[in-house]
């Protein structure tokens, strides 16, 4: 069966894509070197498959080390998630993020080229559009004038993928933009789990509800929105990693070619109204405080992901209620 080269294979969505692609029957090459992560995960997700990953420690800088994965396994697609994501830790942060989420990609094309491995899967962001013209937002939508330098890291990456494609017709590269992964894997066995104090949504308001942490935030409440929080569009984690075994075979099924696919719902949810279901939904209360905006942050974003319907037969399933269930469930067994 087909081998498939997975980089940040330990993290949030990289796990919960093996997971999909191992039930597949495809085979995983995994790296991962848990700055964001936890070597337990490796564990779980053979235990939810019964299958295992043949997996690398370390950093995708590391050429030598890239060069030995390649040459040691017959990699024909890479799936990369080796990525820094956090929008507030990349204003205090921008050049680790650059580094870290620019110069390791161009690290991987250039051993991709030297062993001819020429399908890639990028996953990007929709932070790429900006402050978004229209919502909900295409993938025909203006790019750039992003607001952090996450969001910026993967604008570059896009207009590098874009310029290889371009240079190289043998490349068959599809780029995700997701909107925002939450939930997790119905057994409670993987799931969100970030080192460190949370900077998304969901697994704050899971330690708030656990009382690991007092309060959860809410960045402004004076926003041009349904009551007055940010407004974005939460896609459940099984979903989006179902999504990454479409593009797989996608990209099978043809020659060369750039792809680029929303992966959201479709719809919108104001902070407050998380808040609100994950309350209902587990029974449980979260206490929250109103702060200062965020810089960086938009008011709302949310996509149009028809083209995924159309061209890859893939939709979201799952609805804001699954997404805080499973969630609150991971963090019960965590």
């Amino acid at each position: 069966m087909q081998k498939i080269f997975i980089t940040g294979c330990t993290g949030y969505i990289g796990s919960h894509t093996c997971v999909e692609l191992l039930e597949k029957g495809y085979e995983i090459v995994g790296l991962d070197n848990f700055s964001n992560s936890k070597p337990i995960v490796l564990d779980k997700i053979k235990e939810i498959t019964g299958k295992e990953i043949k997996f690398y420690e370390g950093n995708m800088l590391d050429k030598k080390l890239l060069q030995k994965i390649f040459k040691e396994n017959d990699i024909s697609l890479v799936i990369d998630f080796a990525a820094y994501k956090a929008v507030g830790d990349s204003v205090q942060k921008p050049i680790e993020y650059y580094i870290n989420n620019v110069s390791s990609v161009l690290t991987l094309i250039s051993v991709m080229q030297e062993f001819k491995v020429k399908s890639l899967i990028f996953s990007s962001s929709a932070t790429v559009y900006g402050t978004p013209e229209v919502v909900p937002i295409t993938e025909e939508a203006k790019i750039g004038g992003t607001t952090n330098p996450y969001g910026t890291s993967k604008l570059y990456v896009e207009g590098i993928l874009n310029d290889l494609s371009k240079a190289d017709p043998e490349f068959k590269i599809c780029i995700f933009r997701y909107f925002n992964p939450v939930g997790a894997h119905d057994s409670g066995l993987i799931g969100e789990e970030p080192n460190g104090i949370p900077a998304n949504l969901m697994p704050f308001i899971c330690k708030v509800a656990l009382k690991e942490l007092p309060c959860l935030n809410v960045f402004g409440n004076d926003y041009d929105t349904i009551d007055g929080t940010g407004v974005r569009d939460y896609i459940h984690i099984v979903d989006l990693a179902k999504a990454h075994v479409k593009g797989v075979e996608k990209l099978n099924s043809i020659d060369s070619g750039l792809l680029i696919y929303n992966l959201g719902t479709g719809r919108g949810y104001s902070v407050l109204e998380i808040i609100q279901t994950f309350e209902k939904v587990n029974n449980i209360k979260v206490p929250y405080k109103i702060v200062e905006r965020r810089p960086g942050d938009i008011a709302t974003c949310y996509a149009d992901s028809s083209k995924a319907f159309k061209e890859l037969n893939w939709q979201a399933h799952k609805n804001l209620e699954d997404m805080c269930r499973s969630a609150y469930n991971f963090n019960l067994n965590r």
